[in-house]
């Protein structure tokens, strides 16, 4: 199901459709827009991983270029001018303008071709989890969004470890690094060429495949996880069915070996239109599957509610997440989702005071904002000392590195960017759990 996209924007139809011919295969699928603005939309769907633009267009290609990294800047396509024109100086500006390569017309077609796969392999050699070899985030939110945008019928599968951290903390990370290697060659194994494996982040898996084959294949994960877990422990300690842990809260702690617990998602019974409704409901179905101890799969499927259910009082587990960065907001709401939390994202600095009144969130991460106006530094002023009721702890997040004025503006922590998600998101539990207390 990686089928890596290029887009060719080309007046010339009988030229686009030549480039398309040579290349498009079962690895790779070929979009052509004669327009600017078709362009744009074909770009807002699938996100592109290589875009082919000719100066044939009516458009002015400098500016082309210009527009098209701008909207594409958190996916980072590569991007090949093709021009009748071999003049070094156009080469120059054109590279200046945006471009990542320049092709001069006419093209040998071996040569077309294998320069073009070139640049897709480079595009994604700098996109795998080091440890396990799969496709990290960025390629995973792309694929799902380029499903969201096809018109088959679809499953996606969260799939993570369930104790990992306790079993890091007992037998260490190479150990660690290992369970997760041969947890992913158990999934690899089970799918077929058409479907999806990739990560959205260490420790969670993602899978994408068609209705038919997501409940079998998650019956087989879960027997064959478990039949091999054992391997990874010692003998007592497997034997035994749990592990003791130690630490300055207890003298001694039982938990339970490692299970897996799958949740799964189809559009048969419901219509997704974006990324981020897609994880919600994702990380909502996995977390049902580890109300049960041990491993266990849960499936979505068609909700009926009753008229006068009673809702228990729990926890304020509300984060509101003001991240301008698309990508990075992404990456904390799935993060702070699987996490448990239930999660507001905000996009304008203007709406997030009024969010914060109305969702009461136990923590606020807070961007500064541009570097030229500091917004953000505003917003923490006032949600600080100009609302009465609101106690959220504000963590602010800015690649102006000015403590004193971050923490003189009412924020609670300062952490500049970038930073770990497993720092960001230890200060997330503490400051939740002391809201809490």
């Amino acid at each position: 199901m990686l089928a890596k996209v290029v887009l060719i924007i080309d007046k010339r139809i009988e030229q686009s459709t030549k480039y398309k011919k040579i290349l498009e295969n079962d690895d790779i699928t070929v979009f052509n827009a004669s327009d600017f603005a078709s362009a744009l939309n074909i770009m807002n769907s699938f996100e592109p991983d290589l875009i082919i633009i000719s100066d044939s267009i009516d458009f002015n290609l400098k500016k082309a270029l210009e527009q098209i990294r701008v909207l594409t800047y958190n996916t980072r396509p590569t991007i090949i001018t093709v021009s009748k024109s071999d003049d070094i100086k156009d080469r120059i500006d054109i590279l200046d303008s945006g471009a990542d390569d320049f092709l001069s017309e006419p093209i040998n077609s071996e040569e077309f071709k294998a320069r073009i796969s070139a640049h897709i392999r480079r595009n994604f050699e700098n996109c795998f989890n080091d440890n396990t070899l799969l496709f990290n985030s960025k390629v995973t939110f792309k694929m799902i969004k380029r499903v969201l945008n096809s018109s088959s019928e679809w499953a996606i599968m969260l799939l993570d470890i369930d104790n990992l951290e306790f079993y890091k903390e007992i037998y260490g990370e190479l150990a660690t690094d290992k369970l997760l290697q041969t947890y992913s060659a158990i999934i690899k194994s089970a799918i077929e060429k058409e479907d999806y494996l990739g990560q959205i982040s260490n420790e969670d898996f993602i899978v994408i495949t068609d209705i038919e084959k997501a409940e079998k294949l998650s019956n087989y994960l879960v027997y064959a996880f478990d039949t091999v877990v054992s391997k990874f422990y010692s003998e007592s300690d497997a034997t035994r069915g749990f592990i003791f842990m130690h630490g300055d809260d207890s003298a001694e702690d039982k938990v339970n070996l490692v299970s897996t617990s799958i949740g799964v998602i189809t559009n048969k019974y419901k219509k997704y239109n974006d990324v981020k409704q897609v994880i919600s409901s994702l990380i909502s179905t996995h977390k049902l599957a580890k109300y049960k101890t041990g491993s266990n799969y849960v499936i979505e499927r068609p909700k009926i509610s009753a008229d006068n259910a009673v809702k228990e009082k729990e926890p304020n587990n509300n984060i509101l997440i003001a991240e301008p960065d698309e990508a990075l907001s992404i990456l904390l709401e799935a993060t702070a989702r699987l996490q448990g939390y239930n999660v507001k994202v905000i996009t304008e600095f203007d709406e997030i005071l009024n969010s914060a009144l109305e969702y009461k969130p136990s923590v606020i991460i807070l961007d500064a904002g541009n570097s030229d106006t500091l917004k953000g530094v505003e917003v923490c002023r006032k949600l600080k000392f100009e609302t009465e009721n609101l106690k959220s702890n504000i963590i602010f997040t800015t690649t102006v590195h000015d403590k004193e004025m971050v923490l003189n503006a009412g924020a609670d922590l300062y952490l500049p960017k970038p930073y770990e998600l497993s720092v960001i998101f230890g200060w997330i539990k503490k400051f939740n759990d002391n809201y809490n207390e």
